[in-house]
């Protein structure tokens, strides 16, 4: 690294490129701005040593890559300092109200490099914080003293550095969210659309009179598959979307929880007829929900404890109306849930062991009760589980009205 104080003396080039002499006031050293224009070789060196350690991304980049738009950023905080600045103006900036250009900053055109090449937000993040430390730790040599000039230097440095952070994260998570909305779309249009084909074909041939028993086989095959890959493309965009921070969308209206529970308990008894499912109704049970998601819910809670229950026991439903909220609750027997699993037993792609031992390939990834929760979640309601060896397993949810 070179000498700082002797670069000081040196005729230093602005950013518009002509020479100019810095004077050190012997007491104060020299300001905070100057400093970075007249060390930006070290500064820059430690900026790029510092993004090699942020691997895997920066493993096999290139210096100027890693280096990316440290200049323009430095050349944005450099400016800043310098520039007047009223008390309103800097309360606006500390707020990520300044107005800015139209054009994509410095800042945001490194989130987006960053962002292609591989960096997380959080390492993206880091580069700024080191090179906060680094300008600060380089320009206290020969600034051995401390002035309320030099204190209004710093703290227009930190607000200029973190007008630029600001940028970046916001870039990084407008590109972000503009990557799921196109994995999104793909999911739900490019590959919807041919399996909706791929299914209509299969019920159109089955009913085709002529197929023998084999062809009939194979076509009810293709026809549940599809069906099956439909249902995790569902599962999918719902995860999607809740781990993103939107939520699962609902469209709330008037339904009667009691009658809806008996549908879908019907309708999972054909699916599972040695399966012995009983269900409890009492109490108003009316309200406003989104019929499809609690029809979502009410599947995967059921289907759950079908899944991971022993064979011959049963399995019971609850619904139960009181004054302001409906309570559900859905119980089995079985190996009951560790209580080291308890704590990401909703996290998407976790799934339990059934009571063979295995775990089950028709699960839809473990995304059951992750999706469970965020629905309960966007109903404003609460969802617990209870699981003992005596007692069996039961998850409750209440929901408002």
């Amino acid at each position: 690294m070179p000498d700082i104080k002797t670069s000081l003396k040196k005729p230093i080039l602005s950013w518009h490129g002509k020479e100019k002499e810095e004077i050190i006031n012997p007491r104060h050293g020299i300001r905070l701005a100057d400093f970075i224009h007249a060390n930006i070789k070290p500064i820059v060196s430690e900026w790029e040593s510092f993004a090699k350690t942020l691997t895997p991304a920066a493993a096999d980049m290139t210096p100027l890559a890693l280096r990316n738009h440290i200049h323009e950023i430095l050349a944005f905080v450099v400016k800043d300092i310098k520039s007047p600045q009223t008390r309103q103006e800097q309360a606006q900036k500390s707020k990520g109200e300044k107005k800015k250009s139209s054009a994509p900053s410095a800042a945001e055109t490194h989130a987006a490099l960053r962002l292609a090449g591989g960096f997380d937000i959080e390492q993206m993040v880091s580069e700024y914080r080191a090179l906060r430390a680094s300008v600060i730790k380089l320009w206290s040599v020969p600034n051995t003293e401390i002035d309320k000039t030099d204190m209004l230097d710093l703290t227009r440095f930190n607000e200029s550095i973190d007008q630029e952070l600001a940028e970046s994260v916001s870039q990084y998570t407008k590109k972000i969210a503009y990557s799921k909305d196109l994995v999104a779309g793909i999911l739900s249009h490019e590959l919807r659309n041919p399996l909706n084909v791929i299914s209509m074909s299969a019920q159109l041939m089955l009913t085709i009179r002529g197929a023998d028993e084999r062809q009939t086989m194979l076509t009810t095959q293709i026809f549940e598959s599809t069906s099956r890959m439909t249902n995790i493309i569902d599962d999918l965009l719902d995860i999607t979307r809740a781990r993103f921070g939107t939520g699962l969308p609902v469209i709330k209206t008037s339904m009667d929880m009691s009658f809806v529970s008996r549908q879908l308990v019907d309708e999972i008894r054909l699916i599972h007829p040695t399966r012995n499912i009983i269900l409890v109704l009492s109490g108003d049970a009316k309200g406003e929900w989104d019929k499809a998601r609690i029809g979502q819910l009410f599947t995967n809670l059921i289907g759950n404890a079908i899944q991971y229950s022993f064979k011959d026991s049963s399995i019971s439903v609850v619904v139960k109306g009181s004054l302001h909220h409906v309570l559900m609750s859905v119980h089995n027997e079985g190996v009951p849930i560790p209580p080291e699993k308890m704590g990401t037993l909703f996290d998407a792609l976790a799934r339990a062991v059934t009571v063979d031992g295995d775990h089950p390939a028709d699960v839809n990834l473990g995304l059951g009760l992750y999706i469970t929760k965020e629905i309960v979640a966007s109903h404003g309601g609460t969802i617990n589980v209870i699981s003992t060896k005596d007692a069996g397993t039961t998850f409750t949810i209440r929901l408002p009205r």
